[in-house]
């Protein structure tokens, strides 16, 4: 998976991806961000959001930033944070792998739907980590591969397919990714339909 692949999948799928992908993945978006439990004035990072989907449901009394490396999607997203007056959001285009912000700088990470649509995923939860401080909350929902051995199969059979096209790569395993950015989970739930996504949390234990 290419960044040039993803960038453009998401600029052409931006019109419809709320159509596409609001109600069916709402419960999960709504556990996501409930997990992170935001207190007054902290500052959230959210990465890959999108056209702003979870926008509603973050209070207001944080400091939130989203990035995105679609530039149409961002149109989408400034679209909702306009329509909401939410005058404590920034938005910002950006590749996670290369995060401009400073260490520490972030109370919470929140990544919905995003971690199997990068190239490099491991990098990226390595910067969440790095933005995030220590003893903050790095949140993730996301497609993980199968521990059914038949859908397992089945995910890394169409995986060339769905990379190829940089939607995302269904058969990214859990553990493994964990192991090699550093994480232990501290929470992992299974949301949406069938339970076929999992809500994952962390602590920053750095």
């Amino acid at each position: 998976m290419k960044y040039a692949a993803v960038k453009r999948a998401y600029d052409v799928i931006s019109p419809a991806y709320d159509f596409l992908f609001d109600r069916i993945f709402h419960a999960g978006r709504v556990a996501a961000v409930s997990h992170m439990r935001i207190t007054p004035g902290q500052r959230v990072l959210e990465i890959g959001i999108g056209t702003g989907l979870n926008l509603p449901l973050y209070p207001r009394h944080c400091h939130l930033v989203g990035i995105d490396l679609s530039r149409q999607m961002l149109r989408k997203a400034q679209e909702r944070v306009e329509h909401l007056s939410l005058a404590n959001v920034t938005l910002l285009m950006m590749d996670a792998t290369r995060l401009t912000f400073a260490d520490d700088a972030f109370d919470h990470v929140l990544a919905t739907y995003v971690i199997s649509a990068v190239p490099d995923p491991v990098q990226v939860l390595r910067e969440a980590r790095r933005v995030c401080r220590p003893g903050g909350t790095i949140v993730m929902l996301n497609h993980f591969k199968s521990e059914n051995p038949v859908l397992g199969a089945f995910e890394e059979l169409v995986a060339p397919l769905t990379t190829k096209l940089g939607l995302f790569k269904p058969d990214l395993a859990l553990t493994p990714l964990l192991e090699h950015a550093g994480l232990i989970p501290d929470q992992v739930q299974r949301v949406n339909a069938l339970n076929g996504w999992r809500l994952v949390r962390c602590i920053n234990r750095e």
